[in-house]
C-alpha cells in the first residue's frame, strides 16, 4: 500500500497545491468551503472566520490577503450541489494526517474518525 500512497500523493499534492493552494491536511473539506482551502487561514480555523475579518474582507493577520472564509462563502454560493455544506460543523483536525493523501484517507475512512470526547451537533 505504501507504493500506492506515494503514487497518489505524487499526483494529488501538486494538483491541489496548484489549483486550490492546498495545504495537504489529509482531511480535505474543499467541497464544504467553496473550493477554498481553510488551512490557508493563519489561525487554522475550519469552521468559519475569526472575529477579525476586516471591513474590506481581508485577513486580520495578513491585511493584504483576502480572508479565506470570505473566499469560502463566495465560492460556496457558486457550488449549487454543495451550497449548504459550508454550514456543516467540521470536527477538529487530526494533525497526524497532515501531509497525507486526503483521497486515500477518504477511501479508507481515516478522515472520518472523530476524536474521542468530541460530540458534533452538525453534519458531515
Amino acid at each position: 500500500m505504501r507504493v500506492l500512497e506515494r503514487l497518489v500523493l505524487a499526483v494529488e499534492k501538486p494538483l491541489k497545491e496548484a489549483v486550490w493552494d492546498c495545504r495537504m491536511c489529509g482531511q480535505c473539506i474543499l467541497h464544504s468551503t467553496g473550493l477554498s482551502c481553510p488551512m490557508r487561514c493563519p489561525k487554522n480555523l475550519r469552521n468559519g472566520p475569526c472575529g477579525g475579518v476586516r471591513a474590506n474582507g481581508n485577513c486580520e493577520v495578513f491585511p493584504d490577503t483576502r480572508c479565506v472564509w470570505v473566499e469560502a462563502w463566495e465560492g460556496s454560493r457558486r457550488l449549487p450541489v454543495f451550497k449548504d455544506h459550508i454550514q456543516h460543523l467540521q470536527k477538529p483536525m487530526d494533525w497526524q494526517l497532515q501531509g497525507t493523501s486526503s483521497w486515500i484517507n477518504l477511501v479508507n475512512g481515516r478522515d472520518q474518525v472523530t476524536p474521542r470526547g468530541w460530540e458534533s451537533g452538525g453534519h458531515r
